[in-house]
Order: C-alpha cells, then sequence, then structure tokens
C-alpha cells in the first residue's frame, strides 16, 4: 500500500506554476538519504545515494506545479481580476474557493465569482463564459479591505481544496493530482531502490512550470543530459464518459502506457520494454493513445540531443479542475512498473535504446 500521508501532503500544498518552493518544502524531508539540489526555476533534483557517475543516467521526472491562477489587479470594490496559469475550461471555475498567498506568505481565503440566475438575462444564461468575467472575492467591501488583506497584483493563486482516502472504495480524492500522484510516487520509488545496486545511476526531478510549457523539465534534462527518461504523470481519466471497451484512462485498471498525445510519441522500442516488464511481473496496465493533451516526455524527449521517454499515467479524473478522484492502486502500479524498469535496466539495454548513452555524462550530483 502506498503512503497516504505522502499523497495527501503533496496534494494538500500550495503551488501554483511558478510558485513551486512550498512543494519541494514538503518534499526535501520525505527524500531522506538521497542528494538533494534545487536550480533557479525551483526543479528539485533527488539523486540516488549509490550514482557512481559517469554511468548512464536515467531521470524520472514529474511536476510540482498545479493549475492556478495569477492576481493581475485589484478593482474599485476590492475584487481580483485573474490571469490563468495552466488549462483551464471557464465553466468550472466559479462558484468555488480558491487560497490567494499575499506577501507575507498568509492564504487568503476566496470565491470566484458568480453572477446570480436572478440578475441575468436570458440572453446571459446562454452565452458563453469568458475568463475576463470571473473575478476572486476574498469577503472585501472596497479597496482598502483587499489591502488590508495584503492583496495586490503578482500573488499566486490555488483551490482550496483538503485532501481524502475511502477506505471502502480505494479511491483518493484532492487537488493537484495533476502531477502530485506522481511526485508520491516518485518518492515511493526512490525509497523502494535507495539500497539496491542498480546498473544505472538514477536521478528524479520534481520539476516546475509544466502547466505553462513544459519549463522546467526542458531545463532539467538539459542539465542531466540523461539515456533516458521516464514520466510519472496524473493523467486524464476517461472512464466516466467514453465505453468501458474504449476507455483507455479507467480507474483501478492500472498504470497507464501512453503511445502518443500532442506533445510526444513515445519511444516504440522503451515502451515495448516496459510493456515486458509490466507482464512479467503482472502489473496492471493499460495502454493509450491521446489525440491531445501533453506532458513533459514533449519537452525531455527533445532535449539533449534526443532521450528516449516514455509516460507512466495515474488516471485522474477531472483533472484540471479543483477535485480529482484516483484510484491508490493505480498509484502502486505506477510505483511498481517504474521500479521494476529500472531494475532491469542493463548498460546494453541502455545501449540498445539509445546509441549514443555512452557519451551521457550522467555527472549530477559529482560537484556537490
Amino acid at each position: 500500500m502506498i503512503d497516504l500521508n505522502i499523497c495527501a501532503a503533496l496534494s494538500n500544498a500550495f503551488g501554483p506554476s511558478g510558485f513551486e518552493e512550498a512543494v519541494a518544502d514538503v518534499l526535501e524531508p520525505m527524500l531522506n538519504g538521497c542528494v538533494l539540489r534545487r536550480d533557479s526555476l525551483q526543479n528539485l533534483y533527488a539523486a540516488l545515494p549509490q550514482n557512481q557517475g559517469g554511468r548512464p543516467l536515467v531521470m524520472l521526472d514529474a511536476h510540482m506545479d498545479e493549475v492556478g491562477f495569477l492576481v493581475q489587479s485589484v478593482t474599485a470594490n476590492g475584487l481580483l481580476r485573474l490571469v490563468p496559469l495552466g488549462g483551464w475550461v471557464e465553466h468550472n471555475v466559479p462558484a468555488h474557493v480558491f487560497r490567494v498567498r499575499n506577501r507575507r506568505g498568509e492564504l487568503v481565503r476566496a470565491v470566484s465569482t458568480s453572477k446570480p440566475p436572478h440578475f441575468m438575462s436570458a440572453a446571459e444564461r446562454g452565452a458563453s463564459l469568458s475568463m475576463d468575467s470571473i473575478l476572486l472575492d476574498a469577503g472585501v467591501c472596497g479597496k482598502q479591505d483587499a489591502e488590508r488583506l495584503g492583496l495586490e497584483p503578482g500573488l499566486p493563486v490555488a483551490p482550496d481544496v483538503e485532501f481524502s482516502y475511502d477506505e471502502t472504495t480505494g479511491l483518493v480524492l484532492g487537488k493537484a493530482f495533476d502531477c502530485r500522484l506522481g511526485c508520491a510516487g516518485i518518492v515511493e520509488v526512490l525509497r523502494a531502490l535507495k539500497h539496491e545496486a542498480l546498473r544505472a545511476d538514477v536521478t528524479a526531478v520534481f520539476s516546475a512550470q509544466e502547466e505553462v510549457g513544459l519549463r522546467g523539465a526542458r531545463a532539467a534534462a538539459e542539465r542531466l543530459r540523461p539515456a533516458l527518461a521516464i514520466c510519472l504523470e496524473g493523467t486524464p481519466a476517461d472512464d466516466t464518459f467514453t465505453a468501458p471497451d474504449e476507455a483507455q484512462g479507467a480507474l483501478k485498471k492500472g498504470v497507464q502506457l501512453r503511445f502518443r498525445d500532442g506533445s510526444m510519441i513515445a519511444h516504440p522500442g522503451f515502451l515495448a520494454l516496459a510493456r515486458r516488464v509490466a507482464e512479467e511481473n503482472h502489473i496492471p496496465h493499460q495502454c493509450a493513445v491521446r489525440t491531445g493533451g501533453g506532458t513533459n516526455g514533449g519537452s525531455i524527449h527533445l532535449a539533449a540531443g534526443g532521450v528516449p521517454t516514455i509516460v507512466l499515467g495515474i488516471p485522474v479524473r477531472y483533472a484540471h479542475t479543483h477535485y480529482g478522484y484516483a484510484a491508490a492502486a493505480d498509484v502502486e502500479s505506477a510505483v511498481a512498473l517504474a521500479a521494476a524498469l529500472l531494475r532491469a535496466l542493463t548498460p546494453e539495454i541502455i545501449r540498445k535504446l539509445n546509441p549514443m548513452a555512452e557519451n551521457t555524462a550522467g555527472d549530477f550530483p559529482r560537484g556537490i
């Protein structure tokens, strides 16, 4: 069973894109025994202590940021205009509770505005909703109230949701499962492997700013120049609106192996290896061919001259909203497959997947 306390602490942490430092603060004590370092983008690197340097390096990745907003301005009546950080659907935003982090580090609760139906015309009720029309109300009656709360332009905003687990269903409920469940999975993988003799070096990156263009992972991959990369991702589930025999991201069906999305075609040899390892170890898994969306794999696989990359998905219902459901068993499947893959990798397999692997520096964490 995965450690649900890890999942809860990471899900509850405040960290929209560009403001991931609080998530990294939560992660660091969980990575006891690993060699840790942060870069200027707030990427958090965690290298296994048995890394030797000079061997081909395998990069694990999961992003810390969650979809949120940035305060653009404060209106005369104290409401907050917003700029999205990540992909939101407008109709999912109104009438929810958010937290705004002010300059003092305090988290101020605010409600996303909505116009009561009593004041809406027939035309307004049928009109599409614009993000420009959604503001945040922190319970103020003027700009002076907002100023006393420390509200001003440039402040980050994230959903206000508390993690929970239902023992009856085996499902977790919370925010930011894209990709805090991936982060929790990598913590579990590192804990499982930190005393094992592997045949490659392993460094995990808890990356920043995925939701605004895969930025942190790109910088990290250029820095590490890995031979291979494995991304753990909270991927959108499709089992509530797709026929059961066609769903490719169903809860409790196991880790998702993604063949394609809008950002990457998975390396076929690496993907075939992952499927074989899953089958040999009886790890539940499901295969997905996505027409849209993307992950950090999109930037990693193009970095450093090309990196064979696969994505291990943990299906999440209602991604990019306040609330998500996921199955604890699917997190366990992702952890099991990532760990089994790393155990299975040999220098020969790595060279076959990446003929340039022998030239990979793999020099992190030397020099720290």
